[in-house]
This record gives structure tokens, sequence and C-alpha cells, in this order.
């Protein structure tokens, strides 16, 4: 029997109207909406897309939504006074700096200049050691939080079962480790992390109840991987050739759907999977610092 499907989409769509309806009684209470600034540095068109679809998402559900455009040639120090401008904005409660950057800018160094209270993408150091040690006012990185969602909202039992994630970075696997070994909401699980240099792979993800796959490497997990009656969440989004499609590529997740969903309980597909939470959660994210900024923090 195939897999259930977890459609990311419609578990969006929902966590989507409960935000536009808190939008609206956060403004009904402080006479303005929460505002969400993005920053984009040159012209990549991938980026381009990314921060267009987060704006428009912003003002659909009726936050002030501010983008501001800098030249690739922007220096370190431009980007840093545009930072501190929004930090001292109060009319702007989320900042978002879109990835990647340039060479010659250090990120290290913009990811911290952001207020942890405004780092709405969860990458400031305060905000990664808040959820390592399960702090309340922690804001999550939007992809693992998403994910966390959909295993909630789709019935996952995560306590006590053994997660496996394939993925060691800082925007998805490390947060998403900790999120699953946390006491709150989608956490109280035993936790192996993974990665591609990771000996005799599919011996740890065999054992996966929960299976995590953040690798960015195409249809790397086969059918043969899975533990039959698994739950498998696919965080890959890769482009490959495709002579049959018209613009001559094709979106595939890390793992491979058609095999998979043939052993796994429940499956999320890709597209229309993990995607659209990151999005609705970095939503949810604004209006939570929202929430918590009732003064300006600069």
């Amino acid at each position: 029997m195939a897999a259930e499907i977890i459609s990311g989409t419609e578990l969006a769509r929902t966590i989507r109207a409960e935000v536009k309806k808190g939008v609206e009684e956060l403004e009904k209470a402080v006479g303005e909406p929460p505002g969400l600034a993005t920053i984009l540095v040159g012209d990549n068109p991938a980026s381009q897309s990314y921060v267009k679809m987060k704006q428009r998402a912003a003002q659909e559900v009726g936050m002030y939504s501010r983008q501001i455009d800098l030249e690739v040639d922007v220096t370190e120090d431009e980007l840093l006074g545009w930072i501190e401008g929004l930090n001292a904005d109060p009319a702007v409660h989320g900042i978002l700096v879109q990835l990647p950057l340039p060479d010659h800018i250090h990120k290290p160094r913009i990811l911290e200049a952001v207020h942890p209270a405004k780092d709405v993408d969860g990458f400031h150091p305060i905000n990664v050691g808040r959820l390592n040690v399960g702090h309340p006012e922690v804001l999550v990185p939007c992809t693992p939080l998403g994910i966390a969602e959909l295993l909630v909202r789709s019935g996952v039992e995560t306590r006590g079962q053994h997660a496996v994630v394939i993925g060691r970075s800082n925007i998805v696997g490390k947060p998403m480790s900790a999120l699953l070994l946390g006491l709150g909401r989608g956490g109280n699980a035993t936790v192996t992390v993974t990665h591609l240099l990771t000996r005799n792979l599919a011996e740890h993800t065999r054992m996966a109840d929960i299976l995590i796959v953040a690798a960015g490497h195409p249809h790397l997990v086969t059918a043969g991987m899975v533990k039959p009656g698994a739950v498998v969440i696919d965080v890959g989004v890769n482009r490959v050739e495709d002579s049959t499609r018209e613009r001559g590529y094709r979106i595939t997740g890390d793992v491979d759907f058609e095999a998979v969903r043939e052993v796994a309980s429940a499956i999320t597909p890709v597209p229309g999977g993990v995607g659209p939470m990151t999005i609705a959660m970095l939503l949810s994210n604004t209006l939570k610092a929202a929430r918590a900024l009732g003064v300006p923090v600069a």
C-alpha cells in the first residue's frame, strides 16, 4: 500500500490563515501590523524569486512589507548600516537577509548584526543557543520549524521514536535535531544525525521511524534504505536535467519518491512538501516577533 502523502501546501494554507487572523488581532490591539523587511544583495534570479514570494506572502496576511535591493558590490559596512537602521525601525519586527551573499561579504558578521528579537530566520547565535536550551523566546529556523509542524499536524508521533536526520547544516540539519530532541511539540525523540560522509549510511536510515533528508543530493535515499512503515520527510530541492520538459529540467528531492512511497507509511512530495511550510513559518516567526516587541529594541 502506497504511503500517505503529507501535503505541505495544504498545511501551509492553514497556518497562513492562522497568521492572518493573528495579524488582524495584533493590529487592532496596537494600531499597526507586524512588519517584515528583506534585504537582497545582487541579482541572483533564484534569490530574487524567493524574496518576491516571501514579500507577497507577507502582504497577503496583512503585514507591512519592505524590500531593500542592494547592488552586488555593496560594501560590508554599507550592508551593516542598512541592518542597523532596520534594527532601530519600530515598524519592522522581522529582518531577513537573503542568502547566499557575495563572497566579499562575511556572512557570520551580517547574520550576527541582525537583532536577535528580529531574527526571523533564526540564524543569530543567540537564537541558536536558545533553541538548544529550550528557551521559550527563541526564533527557530523556518525550515526545521515547518517540518516539526508537518509532523505534529499530520499526527506523527515523535515521542520515543527514532528519528534519523541526513544533513548537518546550520539551516536544517542541526536545528532539526535540536527540535526533535527537545521537550516541546514534535520533540522527545531519539535522534541520529548523519551526512554524506557517514559510513554505511543505509544501516542508519533503515533504523529510522522518522527519516528527514536534507542532503542536497537528488534521489540519495532509495527504497532499500527505508524501514517499512517509516515517515519520510524530503527537504531536498534539486534541479536535474530533463529533456522531456519544456524548460529542460525538473525539480526533484533527495528521496526516490515513487520507490520510497511503496515502503514508507507517509512521505512529503517535492515540490509541495516542506517548501510551502518554510514560508508559512517565516510569517509565523514575524508575528511572534511582533507580539514580543512592544517597544523598539534598539
